[in-house]
């Protein structure tokens, strides 16, 4: 039977895996997010049609304040600069009138609907220049992309479907557009106001579908293009948490560094209580200076031996309890006062230590 042989390494750069929040933050801080200009392009055709709806009787006064401004002013027009110059300024400060609340209103449309995708973001990173972006095979690829076919398509559903709305609309209308003669002005506006807001309603409702079908598109395609493989996730958690082999370096290095300090602080040590091979405890108490005796050192194993060795060199007595060495080690840490349960046992170890001093002087 034939050997096969797989490299499992292939797997593992493959991009099938999630992207980390740290990935998401980056991308976001590169302007690489989930959003679609298509929302913003449905949500303005609409607010632009209730605008002109909304504001249609205030515009409809507008206007007619510039008709009687011509009317009573050209009469009498002798055909001189300030007067056709009075005319223009008149002409424009009522079409100002006329589109700032709706260019304010778009504006804001415009600018909540990439809030509501996004959120506030800003970012330079787009504005960079950059080879690709004209590169022509880079720009080759683009064209002939998933991205740029889904982009013909929308753009063919959107004239197709718009077009045929707006033919359905004015098909519509033809039955009654010979009436229009036969009412007053006021009737006639209304009448093709209407018309005209509900063939936007209908173009600015479809459009929003589109919009959502676009937004999750461009949604897929941004979670796809931030996928990682496992071998990226595993390296950014490297430089999250560190090398492992650097981190167990300094965690060695704090170890001796800890060590040092605990044998230093031994030869103030007044007892070392041992196992007597596996533990060794350095206890010191100094009257009126501590409220109980305290653990300056403990270690077991070769730690104990060093701890033995360092008192031995200092002539700190050495007393042996099995069992009250096992549980100083277990409850008390370096530098804290022994449990108040152990008084009794440590009280007695120093007693006979002191003992043994002034035996000795």
């Amino acid at each position: 039977m034939p050997n096969y042989y797989i490299n499992l390494q292939l797997f593992a750069s493959e991009k099938t895996e999630p992207a980390t929040p740290r990935r998401r933050e980056e991308a976001r801080k590169k302007g690489q997010v989930a959003k679609s200009g298509e929302v913003g392009t449905a949500l303005m055709v609409l607010a632009g049609f209730l605008i002109l709806n909304m504001f249609s009787p205030y515009i409809a006064n507008q206007l007619k304040e510039l008709v009687q401004y011509f009317l009573q002013n050209m009469g009498s027009w002798n055909g001189d600069i300030p007067g056709l110059q009075a005319f223009f300024l008149f002409a424009l400060l009522k079409l100002a009138m006329i589109v700032t609340p709706i260019l304010l209103g778009l504006l804001l449309v415009g600018f909540l609907s990439q809030v509501v995708q996004v959120g506030f973001m800003s970012s330079g990173e787009a504005l960079l220049p950059k080879f690709s972006r004209i590169n022509p095979i880079e720009g080759f690829k683009r064209i002939f992309s998933k991205r740029a076919l889904m982009e013909f398509f929308k753009s063919i559903l959107k004239i197709l479907l718009v077009g045929f709305l707006v033919f359905r609309q004015v098909r519509g209308n033809l039955q009654w557009l010979p009436e229009l003669g036969l009412l007053q002005l006021n009737q006639s506006i209304a009448v093709i106001r209407d018309s005209i807001y509900r063939m936007g309603l209908q173009v600015g409702l479809f459009l929003l579908v589109i919009a959502a079908m676009d937004y999750w598109f461009q949604r897929r395609e941004f979670e796809d293009s931030i996928k990682m493989s496992k071998e990226e996730i595993k390296e950014e958690y490297k430089q999250m948490e560190g090398d492992p082999l650097i981190r167990s370096k300094i965690r060695q290095r704090q170890r001796q560094i800890a060590t040092q300090r605990m044998m230093q602080a031994i030869p103030g040590a007044d007892v070392i209580i041992t196992n007597p091979t596996h533990y060794a405890i350095a206890v010191s108490y100094k009257a009126g200076e501590m409220g109980a005796p305290k653990v300056v050192a403990k270690g077991m194993g070769l730690i104990a031996q060093k701890i033995k060795e360092e008192a031995k060199k200092h002539r700190i007595t050495t007393v042996e309890n099995k069992e009250l060495a096992q549980v100083l080690y277990r409850t008390t840490e370096i530098g804290q006062e022994i449990p108040a349960e152990l008084y009794p046992a440590v009280a007695e170890v120093l007693a006979f230590v002191y003992r043994l001093k002034r035996k000795t002087v």
